[in-house]
């Protein structure tokens, strides 16, 4: 599905965040009809790692289309069915929560609920710090329901942050891929980067 309608939706892992900019460069290379949208705490913070403001500029260069900030912007997206798949990268431990509960606070989490009333995929790149901690229950949640797809991922620093989770992010294409044809890709948990 070459002309596939990917849905882009970064949340607030600020240090993950160059990651994620990374694969969405590299998923337009197969997929070039993007819609981006972020958090709104994301799209407002500056941090150590970056301007809000650069952030969404360079988000809507890559994309070419104005970034999604709203819960308002973002509910059209099931009534109108605009994209095929979303990608949230990276999805925090706060956003997996939501979606585990079923709370649509956010523009990406209504983005999310908006899009599965469509039986479409979501893929979600895990970084959170409580990964097998309190953000646990929330992941094996997400992984038992219909249409949430996982990208591989791995404890980032098992003796300095022994609960953190990170997903490859370079793995972020082939994942939607997958996800667009029903299924998750294997292993899902990846060993000790190299």
């Amino acid at each position: 599905m070459e002309q596939a309608r990917v849905g882009f939706a970064l949340t607030g892992s600020f240090c993950t965040v160059e990651k994620a900019l990374g694969a969405l460069a590299d998923l337009r290379e197969q997929y070039p009809n993007l819609y981006p949208i972020l958090s709104e705490t994301t799209a407002c913070t500056d941090t150590r790692f970056g301007r809000a403001a650069d952030l969404r500029e360079t988000l809507a260069d890559l994309c070419g289309r104005r970034v999604v900030e709203s819960i308002r912007e973002a509910e059209p997206i099931g009534p109108q069915k605009l994209l095929d798949v979303l990608v949230i990268a990276p999805c925090t431990g706060n956003t997996l929560a939501k979606l585990a509960a079923g709370i649509a606070d956010t523009s990406v989490t209504m983005a999310a609920k908006a899009h599965l009333r469509n039986g479409r995929p979501v893929v979600l790149a895990v970084s959170t710090n409580d990964g097998l901690g309190a953000a646990a229950r929330n992941i094996g949640e997400l992984l038992c329901r219909k249409q949430y797809y996982f990208v591989p991922f791995r404890q980032d620093d098992p003796e300095g942050k022994p609960t953190s989770l990170v997903a490859d992010m370079g793995r972020v294409t082939e994942t939607v891929a997958a996800a667009l044809e029903g299924r998750q890709i294997q292993p899902l948990l990846l060993g000790p980067a190299e």
